[in-house]
């Protein structure tokens, strides 16, 4: 999603990211322990633990943090989470997909339902707006490991349904479903991929102004500032005029 990563770009470059490292480690180890705990402690018999861990060695989580988080998943801590996804409405009617993983639904509903209201969002039923996004895998690979001609056959052949190459990177997008295979052949052909993720992609954008794109930022910072939150998507789209005066 366009906007969302931008805005994630100009949070590294004012040291948001930095700040908040710790807590991103938290929630990143959470996701190992309990991927860990719902299947296989081992990684090459477990996709889904696979995936935390790529992702947690692509934000740059130690290693001893993934070896710690898989332990506890074996000895009895993992056990309470469970997986709750939110969806409401947030500033200038963009479509706001929270999904959390909490050991008090109570707290946590109650949380995320203040956090939009007090900034300008309407938190919906379940289904209110997941209609405007389709679940996806993503992969991506620096965009040193080919043109984009070479990495398009491998996707193609791989069953990927489609790639955005840009100068950084490329982003490899497949069904949901498809994930873990599509993963594993890429890697065959390409090599070890940077991310490989499910993730909601918007089929409708909505367009903010200066205003509207500074109101919803404050509504994701506040939601993603929550343990219990894990990732939260949002379907806006931000010209690059805005955002460069979102960073000054």
């Amino acid at each position: 999603m366009a906007g969302h990563s931008k805005w994630a770009n100009i949070q590294h470059r004012k040291g948001r990211q930095d700040a908040a490292r710790s807590k991103l480690f938290s929630k990143l180890a959470k996701e190992i322990t309990v991927a860990a705990k719902m299947g296989d402690p081992d990684p090459d018999k477990n996709p889904r633990l696979r995936m935390a861990i790529k992702e947690g060695k692509s934000q740059s989580l130690p290693k001893d943090v993934i070896d710690r988080a898989i332990k506890k998943s074996q000895v009895g801590e993992g056990d309470d989470y469970e997986e709750i996804r939110y969806e409401g409405y947030g500033p200038g009617g963009v479509a706001v997909i929270v999904e959390t993983m909490t050991d008090n639904r109570n707290r946590t509903a109650s949380t995320v339902r203040s956090t939009f209201s007090k900034n300008g969002g309407n938190l919906g039923e379940t289904g209110s707006v997941g209609f405007m996004f389709d679940r996806k895998g993503e992969i991506s690979y620096p965009a040193s490991v080919g043109d984009e001609d070479t990495v398009m056959m491998a996707a193609i052949e791989a069953g990927a349904e489609n790639v955005e190459s840009s100068d950084e990177q490329h982003v490899i997008i497949c069904a949901d479903t498809d994930l873990n295979d599509v993963s594993n052949a890429l890697e065959a052909e390409l090599g070890e991929s940077e991310t490989a993720k499910l993730i909601w992609q918007p089929t409708t954008t909505t367009d903010l102004d200066l205003e509207g794109a500074q109101k919803l930022m404050k509504l994701i910072e506040v939601l993603e500032d929550d343990d219990d939150v894990q990732r939260v998507t949002a379907n806006f789209e931000i010209s690059d005029e805005v955002m460069a005066q979102l960073s000054e």
